[in-house]
């Protein structure tokens, strides 16, 4: 076998749980083959280059093997190998996540009693505010 699907690929080197998975990802324009947007049926061979964005991070890989069944994680990371650049980008997204302040953070006193709340909704619009169809 000397080519094979793009989706397929992706599928058994384990970056998508599931073919449909990488064949969405591939649809959105996630997937780049040799710095073309690829479709699902684009065939890769060996020594392709394949960029992928997920997560804010873009990782780059060269297939180096090809198979079409799904095997353990050492075999399908026998099936890749991550460029210098891509294992730099991942390296620096980890340092920036590492020191990123934790969102639930920027909440000064966390989440909102129920009489809070209500005294929230109460300052926003008064009781007396109320409007009515009555006529009075």
């Amino acid at each position: 076998m000397d080519k094979i699907r793009i989706d397929k690929w992706l599928w058994a080197a384990r970056f998508y749980k599931t073919r449909s998975l990488a064949t969405d990802e591939i649809n959105k324009g996630r997937i780049e083959v040799n710095q073309q947007t690829a479709k699902p049926s684009r065939e890769v061979r060996a020594g392709d280059t394949v960029a992928m964005r997920r997560e804010g991070l873009v990782r780059t890989v060269t297939v180096v093997a090809l198979s079409d069944v799904r095997g353990s994680a050492p075999v399908a990371q026998g099936l890749y190998a991550d460029t210098p650049e891509s294992l730099q980008a991942k390296e620096a997204y980890v340092q920036q996540r590492r020191f990123a302040k934790e969102p639930a953070l920027a909440i000064e006193h966390g989440r909102p009693t129920k009489r809070d709340r209500r005294d929230l909704q109460q300052a926003q619009h008064g009781w007396d505010d109320r409007w009515s169809a009555s006529i009075d």
